[in-house]
């Protein structure tokens, strides 16, 4: 099994990390695996009736339901060789009962396992949750990973406060659960920039030949028995933070501060010289979208790209290869096209794949992506109509650059807006048919959602359309613009989409999608020296 890079895979993520993911070959990976925290807790603990759920989300829809999925992957994972998962699983479930945390739990237990497998010796893992299941799934990744190759458990402060709370404390936090593989890992430091408090407390000092600041380091060790770290030093004999041989250096270098008795004051740490201040596990300063400079792009769970790049910059290095699971709007795989490594991401909604490519392609123009498992041909787009109808429409509508409405409204399943000769907003409405058979009725209703806003309306079927709905499409006349002309009623087939047909309408329209910013290279910070 050979690994691809940047690279999409439509499906569902246990599948295709089976079947295309070699083992021992990821760095790092991300997963956000969404899950209703929104709906009551006593309704997501209430026992479930058993109906039978999809392996996976639909669309922006985070519920998770016991069923027969979730039976299958329990009883494969508590028979299965993993007996310390298995053992855990099994009391969680049993203590718990069959609900929507223990079915959620189950989905990602078997997907953990599978995950532990992929990552590479020194490779490691962040997953991100939110206070509602967050205690089981680090119970759950202590039995997959240990619990001594947990690296952090980080809070993730989302807001300042909520105004809406009653009757409970407002959550204002998410957490990431940090861990490693084995005992060694990937590891860049990251810092933060120094507050402004914190600059004015310890840097007092101002050079006077520079006008730079810099505050005084200790350099006595608090370990007082360090018979390699006590020495002599201009004539004072202490127990030394450096080597005589770094002591030295730092006197060379002009950084160590003497008083008249020739005892050391302290060695000196410039301001612009600091990397800032090492990360610490509660991450407040990273503003969630809506407050910060990210574009939103219209996914209900999307987050900042300033927490992934924190993230990927941490543990991993140019060259590696992230891994996104569950990658929803893509915001991973940004931040690992945007710091030089390789990237796979996963997701079962051809509306986060198709999300996903525009968002890469806005933000890194001429960027290559492949899309593995979306239908290539008419006989793949007939099998995704039949089994997954709700999906066949997104990638079909995807595949024209329309936008999804969900089938609300008389806008029926999406639009395509443009701008009128003269000024006027108008669109273009679509119907997407994955039925074996067709008939007038679906024109009809095409013509039924058209008024002056919508002139030109739009069918898209698997099938041919018979005769008689050819004819009764060209019946409908033209619509015209800016001296052109365009079929008020037009029939597209998937097989005529696949040759790069696409409606036909005014050239002049925005994107029905929000777009992405484009992205430019900066220079890192140059640092001289650190203590």
């Amino acid at each position: 099994m050979k690994l691809e890079t940047n690279v999409l895979y439509y499906g569902d993520n246990l599948d295709v990390l089976r079947k295309h993911i070699p083992d021992d070959s990821i760095d790092l990976i991300y997963l956000d695996p969404p899950f209703n925290s929104n709906r009551s807790y006593n309704v997501l603990f209430k026992e479930s009736s058993g109906a039978a759920s999809e392996a996976q989300i639909e669309a922006f829809g985070d519920t998770w339901h016991w069923g027969d999925a979730a039976q299958a992957a329990y009883e494969e994972v508590v028979t299965g060789p993993q007996h310390r998962v298995a053992r855990m699983l099994q009391a969680m479930v049993e203590g718990l009962g069959h609900n929507d945390v223990t079915a959620y739990l189950t989905m990602m237990a078997i997907r953990l396992v599978e995950l532990h497998k992929k990552l590479k010796a020194e490779g490691s893992i962040y997953l991100h949750c939110d206070p509602t299941a967050g205690s089981y799934l680090r119970v759950l990744m202590d039995s997959v990973f240990g619990p001594r190759n947990l690296r952090g458990h980080i809070v993730w402060r989302r807001f300042s406060s909520h105004g809406n709370v009653q009757k409970t404390y407002g959550r204002i936090q998410d957490l990431l659960l940090f861990y490693s593989k084995g005992e060694r890992w990937t590891w860049n430091q990251p810092y933060r920039p120094l507050s402004t408090r914190y600059v004015e407390t310890f840097f007092t000092h101002t050079e006077s030949a520079t006008g730079r600041r810099y505050r005084l380091q200790n350099v006595l060790n608090p370990n007082k028995d360090r018979p390699n770290l006590t020495y002599e030093w201009n004539g004072h004999v202490r127990v030394w933070k450096w080597t005589k041989q770094r002591m030295q250096q730092l006197h060379d270098a002009g950084l160590l501060e003497y008083s008249k008795t020739g005892l050391i004051k302290g060695v000196r740490q410039y301001l612009d010289d600091s990397q800032g201040e090492k990360l610490q596990d509660l991450w407040d300063d990273i503003r969630p979208i809506g407050q910060s400079d990210d574009v939103d792009l219209g996914y209900e769970t999307q987050k900042p790209l300033a927490l992934l790049e924190r993230i990927v910059s941490a543990s991993s290095t140019p060259g590696d290869v992230v891994l996104d699971p569950f990658c929803g709007c893509g915001t991973a795989v940004h931040a690992a096209q945007k710091l030089n490594r390789g990237w796979i991401g996963i997701d079962i909604t051809n509306l986060a794949i198709g999300l996903i490519r525009r968002r890469m392609q806005d933000s890194f123009p001429g960027i290559e992506i492949k899309v593995i498992g979306e239908p290539v041909d008419v006989a793949g787009a007939r099998e995704l109509a039949a089994t997954r109808p709700s999906q066949f429409e997104y990638w079909v509508l995807d595949k024209v650059d329309a936008q999804p409405t969900g089938g609300k409204g008389s806008d029926l399943d999406g639009v395509l807006p443009f701008i009128e000769f003269g000024g006027k907003a108008k669109r273009v409405v679509l119907s997407v048919k994955g039925t074996k058979v067709v008939n007038p009725e679906m024109l009809r209703e095409v013509r039924g959602a058209m008024d002056e806003k919508k002139p030109i309306g739009v069918l898209i079927t698997v099938v041919q359309p018979t005769p008689g709905m050819k004819t009764q499409a060209a019946a409908a006349g033209f619509y015209e613009s800016g001296g052109k002309k365009y079929p008020k009623v037009q029939i597209l087939t998937v097989a005529d989409i696949l040759k790069g047909k696409r409606p036909q309408m005014p050239p002049q329209r925005p994107s029905p999608f929000a777009q992405a910013t484009k992205e430019t290279r900066e220079k890192p910070k140059q640092h001289r020296m650190e203590l």
